[in-house]
This record gives structure tokens, C-alpha cells and sequence, in this order.
């Protein structure tokens, strides 16, 4: 290299690549399930928002650990499926305890 050269050698840094572990499946079907849960579940019983929390449970360990990504997604399943959840089986209590009690309460009829 000449040093009066007007053109410098340039360098190359290699990128670095991170490939991140491919998202658990689990996670996506709970957050998918927590959302059409929330948006229409009470048509299907629930049945979505209990499906979210059921794979969003199954998927928690598997993401924590590292071995899947979207921890995020399974813990956003699972607070969507509980928010339709927890109302559903207080209700469903109250409506087959609070019923069962008033029928204590009826005097008999002659």
C-alpha cells in the first residue's frame, strides 16, 4: 500500500447473526383462543377462553425454559381465557348455590 494512495483499504465486519428459537405453537393457539374467546366466546360457552387457558398453562414452562420463544404469548392467553373464565364459574356458583339456597327459602305450598 502506497501511503499517498487516495483510497484507503476498507474493512468488512461479518454481521452477527442471533437466530432466536422458533415460537411455541401452544402460545400462539392460547392467544389466539383468548382473543376470539373475548370477542364471541360467551356464543361457544366459553369453550375458547378454557381451551386459551388450558394451552396457555402447557406453554408457560416450555417458553420460560428458552426452548420455544413467546412466553409473552402464552401469558397473554392466559390472562385473556381468565378474564371470561373466572366471571363464567362465579356466576355458574352463584346461580346453582343461590338457586338451590331460595328453594330453602319458599315456604311449601298447601
Amino acid at each position: 500500500m502506497h501511503p499517498h494512495d487516495p483510497h484507503p483499504p476498507q474493512t468488512y465486519t461479518q454481521p452477527v447473526i442471533i437466530a432466536s428459537p422458533p415460537a411455541s405453537g401452544l402460545a400462539v393457539a392460547s392467544l389466539v383462543l383468548g382473543i376470539f374467546g373475548i370477542l364471541g366466546g360467551w356464543c361457544l360457552c366459553g369453550i375458547p377462553c378454557i381451551l386459551a387457558v388450558i394451552l396457555g398453562h402447557m406453554a408457560v414452562p416450555a417458553t420460560r425454559r428458552g426452548d420455544r420463544s413467546g412466553y409473552g404469548m402464552a401469558v397473554a392467553g392466559l390472562v385473556l381465557g381468565y378474564v371470561l373464565v373466572i366471571p363464567a364459574v362465579i356466576g355458574t356458583a352463584l346461580l346453582v348455590f343461590g338457586g338451590g339456597l331460595s328453594l330453602l327459602d319458599t315456604p311449601p305450598t298447601p
